[in-house]
């Protein structure tokens, strides 16, 4: 769509966020963070999983060989153990270790039931086991003391021999007891069984309500002569949240409090300074002068750029609007003395033809209409000339000129002038050689209508510049004229015909290819210097 006013395409209206809207997104997205991260937590509740398996493994193996030591030294050789297991050659002959890994997963599907009671048992246990249990008991209570882990021996039946609760009572008919009853290590998850309800944040969590059993098989002369079971309730992260409390609170409060500063920053760098250059940019659209002032607050680098740059902009526009208005009232003026004079001649002639005696003569008409004539060769100067400056302000900047060429021309065409020219003359000029001739060509033809009858062009290469002198013997400008001699229609030659444009095209064209020109302090006659960029190739 397009502006009925401007014309211009328009971007659609259509809603769109604001910089606040998005930016309190982000930083709500940024405060949620650390709560959206308590879900994640699962990954770790599985390592920790995985850490109370291996602590139970290496608890039970360290038993295990106690155990074992115990049955090779006091048992009878003869006594009856239980089944027969055929050790596992390791993958390496040269390999004498045989870890065992933990194999638990909390995101899977091995979580059992709770653990079944223990049942009474129809046989005791044999004497040596039953003494056996009894010199381990304490060495069990105190490592469950420091470990906070269940331990329960049992013999060859899976009767419990030694631990806290259950001596005498069967645990064979549980599935991880069974295995290592056969001979082979097992470890499981159960659903927890506990006396005291979880606290609230520590019900979140899956891993609150499992609790790790590990049963391992005691080997002595090839048969299962006892199994270590043991159990524990792994570490639970929202466990340690609910314990840490005030340091949970504390570091929430420093997340929101981080948060709010960044809110602030993001405010003091973004959304301020662009609230300011937006309200800068309305005032400036209303006409306000008061508005063309450097913002408050940037922000950043990039901020006070933008604003600047916007500023100039508008300066610009300005200085051009001004421009503009100020143009217009001194064309008005221009045109409005030649207008005036020829209506004036031409309402006298038709007066005259309307008189019945015809009071003019034929020299009488011929003045008048001499006048008429004059000023519309004034009128179609003055045109001239405005086409020659809008051409000038917008002129194609592309094109290179060699200086020699431009100057051998202006020669052939002031055929009366002595022109002469040294310096750097060979170099290019980065502006096109019909612009280069405008622009000489005025400079001279000012100098001869000013009573010049010599003129001297210097030309100087210095780095990406040409700094080129145009001087002559005319009759000079007056102190009081030097400040007004590039403004529009200032003349000094306004009875013969000047237009006051000439030097105002030099300067227009010159800044179009990013040149300039300065009026030089002289004795006698006029002194100007022109600064051109050059090209960077020669021009033959």
């Amino acid at each position: 769509m397009s502006d009925l006013k401007s014309g211009y395409p328009r971007a659609p209206n259509k809603w769109r966020p604001s910089v606040g809207l998005v930016l309190m997104l982000v930083l709500t997205t940024v405060l949620a963070l650390p709560l959206v991260g308590l879900f994640f937590f699962r990954i770790y509740e599985n390592q920790l999983i995985h850490q109370t398996e291996s602590e139970l493994i290496g608890q039970c193996a360290v038993l295990a060989a106690v155990v074992r030591g115990e049955i090779d030294a006091d048992f009878p050789k003869d006594i009856a153990l239980g089944a027969a297991v055929k050790p596992a050659p390791p993958a390496d002959p040269q390999e004498i270790y045989q870890p065992i890994a933990p194999s638990l997963d909390l995101t899977g599907n091995d979580l059992f039931g709770q653990r079944p009671d223990a049942l009474p048992t129809a046989a005791p246990t044999l004497s040596s086991y039953a003494a056996l249990g009894a010199g381990l008991t304490p060495i069990l209570i105190e490592t469950q003391r420091a470990t906070l882990a269940g331990f329960r021996l049992l013999d060859p039946n899976g009767i419990v021999i030694a631990g806290r609760e259950e001596v005498g009572l069967s645990l064979a008919h549980i599935e991880e007891v069974a295995a290592a009853l056969g001979g082979n290590f097992r470890s499981v998850m159960r659903m927890r069984i506990s006396k005291h309800p979880p606290p609230p944040l520590y019900s979140w969590s899956r891993g609150t309500a499992v609790r790790i059993f590990v049963a391992m098989p005691v080997i002595v002369r090839g048969h299962v002569a006892a199994v270590i079971y043991a159990s524990r309730t792994p570490s639970n992260v929202f466990r340690s949240f609910y314990e840490e409390g005030r340091k949970l609170t504390m570091a929430g409060l420093s997340v929101v409090a981080l948060t709010a500063l960044i809110g602030f920053v993001l405010h003091r760098a973004f959304t301020r300074p662009m609230r300011e250059l937006m309200l800068r940019t309305a005032a400036i659209g209303r006409g306000e002068r008061d508005a063309f002032a450097p913002l408050a607050h940037h922000g950043t680098a990039e901020f006070a750029q933008l604003s600047q740059s916007f500023l100039d902009m508008a300066t610009n526009l300005r200085n051009r609007s001004d421009f503009v208005a100020t143009f217009a009232a001194h064309v008005s003026h221009e045109l409005k003395s030649p207008l005036t004079a020829i209506q004036g001649a031409a309402e006298l002639l038709r007066d005259d033809i309307d008189a019945a005696d015809g009071r003019m003569n034929a020299a009488e008409r011929r003045l008048f209409l001499d006048n008429i004539i004059g000023d519309a060769g004034r009128l179609t100067a003055i045109v001239q000339r405005l086409r020659e400056l809008a051409r000038a302000e917008n002129s194609p900047v592309d094109g290179v000129a060699s200086l020699t060429l431009v100057v051998a021309e202006i020669r052939s065409g002031f055929g009366k002038l002595e022109i002469s020219a040294e310096g750097d003359l060979d170099g290019a000029v980065q502006m096109s050689s019909e612009n280069l001739r405008i622009v000489l060509t005025h400079l001279v033809d000012n100098a001869a209508r000013h009573g010049a009858t010599r003129v001297e062009i210097k030309a100087v290469r210095e780095a990406d510049k040409f700094r080129v002198t145009v001087s002559d013997n005319g009759g000079g400008i007056s102190a009081n004229n030097r400040g007004k001699i590039f403004d529009n229609f200032f003349t000094t030659r306004r009875e013969s015909g000047g237009t006051g444009m000439g030097l105002a095209i030099v300067r227009a064209m010159l800044v179009a290819h990013g040149g300039q020109i300065e009026l030089q302090p002289i004795n006698s006659g006029a002194k100007f210097l022109l600064t051109l960029p050059a090209a960077g190739q020669e021009v033959f």
